[in-house]
């Protein structure tokens, strides 16, 4: 079979339906394109609105988690501190001869067939090697690629007029969280556990996008940050999910050369040691719950443990829920970090505001501690109207870090402060505690929104008697109700547009359409997904009552106007079933 007679693959049929019905499109087109940049049409805006509905519906309204929009762009220090600015990078080779460039660890693994966490670990020097060694060239034009380099895949910018005032766009929601944890805990009561989600935009100046809504340079993404007191990480959560099953690929097999699905409850995974933190098995419980709902099944899903040099800079654990889709196999849509007290640590660190909760014993408690003694009289002179600030929080400091640090560096740094060994005295002695001060630590789970969509789009996909149809769960279809009059004459498209309203007036996302045969009517709805389409016929105007049609299956019921509003809304809360929408109607 040539390639011009190759049967397309689902990505590229889907990609072409949603360009042609609207769904989403490449960016700038009327000027060439711009690689990683996609528009939404009108369909596909209302389908990942409807999917951030149902993430929002599950975590803010169900589970109580707090919800924030914070800017894109943030002070450079922002990120220094996150310690995205050192670790942020990917291995960048570029072709001397057109000047394209890719990521080597691409490359390496499409040329060399050298697996994905392999070519991760790989140092310039090894990277180098492997491409000379494979005789890997230019997949654009056969040209040799020069010296391998890392990139900075965050977008830089100037915050104002100020070329010193740099700024980044954000590659994650999620510090938009941290930096404002103080006003946040207040927001929760000073209470822990508590949850915050953020889903916004973010960017990554990607080296080579060129998977769809796979990888873009402009994205959605839903960061959800739950802090928790470390000494008691237990989760109120836990019953009712120990005994959901969690399909792992854990990170020992795989350093043995194996992705064998482990499957195991989350109360096993826990009891094992597999996962490390009972919050994160929650979350990775509901994560995969919510696939089922946007219509994966659980066999077509995996959560697969990242090996050591494959975790981001933050995370003790982390987990990638991967679905399986036909052109790349597996693929990430969401990932599940532990990332402890790290970053809340780093603000800290940085900017010098205590980022620690207090939390009361029930009585005081009386113990031996070493602590660290702020010097008045050394750190009056040096930091002014700061040095009582700088002392409270030197007092509250732990003193083997401070140690650690004077013996490497000769100073510690408190924030922007610099601490010399005579301004503080460590010594140890008793100590009556009411409580004690902690970092929160914080499990992550978050996801790509526009992931989400194209494995919506990709599992809803199917062919019956050589029509396409998406099969979209009913509560995230982008236009939930068509409306036709059977005929474009005799009364009924005026008595269909009165029905269409109501339905509108009743808060339904409801189209009308005349245009062509019914028949072709439903073939264009089945096409975008509307899971129900009512037509109007001579039948109507006698007796009120309507044929309401069934996306997948096809079959008609026969139901009352005045009905329907009630009908449709039991029907896409999933209190009602489509046999349940009327009598059984042969047209």
């Amino acid at each position: 079979m040539t390639d011009e007679t190759k049967t397309p693959d689902k990505f590229t049929i889907i990609n072409e339906l949603a360009r042609r019905r609207g769904f989403f499109w490449q960016s700038y087109e009327i000027y060439g394109g711009a690689s990683g940049f996609v528009t939404y049409g009108s369909l596909g805006a209302r389908l990942k609105q409807n999917i951030e509905k149902k993430l929002r519906e599950l975590f803010v309204n169900k589970l109580g988690i707090l919800e924030i929009d914070s800017p894109i762009i943030a002070p450079s220090k922002v990120f220094e501190a996150s310690g995205h600015v050192d670790h942020f990078k990917e291995l960048m080779v570029e072709c001397l001869k057109c000047k394209r460039q890719f990521r080597a660890d691409n490359l390496l693994r499409e040329f060399a067939k050298i697996g994905e966490s392999e070519a991760e670990k790989l140092s310039l020097k090894e990277v180098k090697e492997a491409i000379e060694k494979h005789e890997i060239r230019c997949p654009e034009c056969g040209g040799t690629f020069g010296e391998p380099k890392y990139f900075l895949i965050m977008f830089k910018t100037t915050i104002g007029p100020y070329s010193d005032a740099v700024g980044y766009g954000r590659p994650e929601a999620a510090q938009g969280i941290f930096v404002e944890f103080r006003h946040l805990y207040e927001m929760a009561r000073e209470k822990l556990p508590f949850g915050v989600i953020q889903i916004g935009h973010a960017l990554r100046n990607e080296i080579s996008p060129r998977q769809g809504l796979i990888r873009w340079r402009e994205f959605t993404i839903a960061d959800l940050e739950f802090f928790f007191d470390p000494e008691e990480p237990n989760c109120y959560l836990l019953k009712d999910f120990e005994n959901e099953t969690l399909p792992l690929v854990l990170a020992e097999n795989k350093l043995r050369g194996s992705e064998e699905i482990v499957k195991v409850t989350v109360k096993e995974a826990l009891t094992k040691g597999y996962i490390k933190a009972e919050w994160q098995a929650v979350f990775m419980a509901l994560a995969k719950k919510l696939l089922v709902d946007f219509g994966v099944p659980a066999e077509k899903q995996r959560f697969i443990e990242k090996l050591p040099w494959e975790k981001a800079h933050y995370a003790v654990q982390s987990f990638d829920q991967e679905i399986c889709v036909e052109r790349w196999g597996w693929f990430e849509v969401s990932g599940h970090a532990y990332r402890t007290d790290y970053d809340l640590k780093r603000h800290m660190q940085f900017s010098g505001v205590d980022m620690r909760v207090f939390k009361e014993y029930e009585k005081p408690v009386e113990r031996k501690r070493t602590v660290v003694k702020p010097l008045m009289a050394k750190l009056g002179p040096v930091f002014k109207e700061d040095a009582a600030n700088v002392a409270e929080m030197l007092s509250e400091a732990d003193p083997e870090e401070v140690e650690a640090s004077i013996k490497k560096n000769g100073y510690y740094m408190l924030g922007k402060c610099k601490v010399l060994p005579e301004y503080i005295e460590i010594a140890c002695q008793k100590v009556k505690e009411r409580g004690r001060k902690f970092v929160p630590h914080v499990v992550e789970p978050s996801f790509g929104s526009d992931r989400l969509v194209y494995v919506t789009l990709e599992y809803a996909y199917r062919v019956k008697d050589g029509r396409a149809i998406l099969s979209f769960p009913r509560d995230v279809a982008p236009i939930q109700v068509g409306v036709y009059p059977l005929v474009s004459k005799n009364g009924l498209p005026e008595r269909t547009l009165q029905i269409h309203k109501t339905l509108l007036d009743e808060g339904f996302m409801a189209e009308y359409d005349e245009a062509g045969s019914i028949g072709r009517r439903y073939a264009r709805a089945d096409e975008i997904g509307v899971p129900l389409g009512i037509t109007v016929d001579y039948d109507t105007l006698k007796d009120n009552t309507v044929t309401v049609r069934d996306r997948d299956s096809w079959k008609q019921v026969r139901s009352r106007v005045e009905e329907l509003p009630q009908l449709l809304r039991k029907y896409f809360r999933w209190k009602a079933d489509f046999e349940d929408l009327g009598k059984p109607f042969k047209g």
